[in-house]
């Protein structure tokens, strides 16, 4: 079970880092799901990442908190609503924007429901 966790967090960390490059992909959920894999597969792994300057804040910050900072809030719901201007603006079909605005506002609404915590 360990090699399974192991190799769970290994993909996450490699989304998670694309994600860095890649627009469309988001980073801190992957690298909060390497965070967990790791937790239960490899100590080492689990501290580089939670002591990384980068990364370790948000992911500390939730695994204490349960928090997200304002700024990836702002960051987040910025995101989103850009995803749905460019829809809009693509013209997609209205079963597509409507499936995507309801994702969306229950995204936000997750982010936004959750705690700032101390100052990342």
């Amino acid at each position: 079970m360990r090699g399974l966790w192991l190799a769970g967090g290994g993909l996450f960390l490699g989304l998670g880092l694309l994600g860095v490059v890649l627009p469309v992909l988001p980073t801190t959920p992957f690298l909060l799901l390497a965070a967990a894999c790791f937790a239960r597969s490899s100590p080492r792994l689990h501290r580089w990442l939670l002591g990384h300057p980068v990364f370790g804040p948000p992911i500390r910050n939730w695994e204490e908190n349960g928090a997200i900072s304002r700024r990836a809030k702002r960051l987040a719901v910025g995101s989103m609503a850009a995803v749905l201007l460019v829809s809009l603006v693509l013209g997609l079909g209205w079963k597509v924007l409507l499936a995507q605005s309801l994702l969306i506002a229950v995204g936000c609404w997750f982010v936004l429901s959750r705690p700032d915590g101390p100052s990342v």
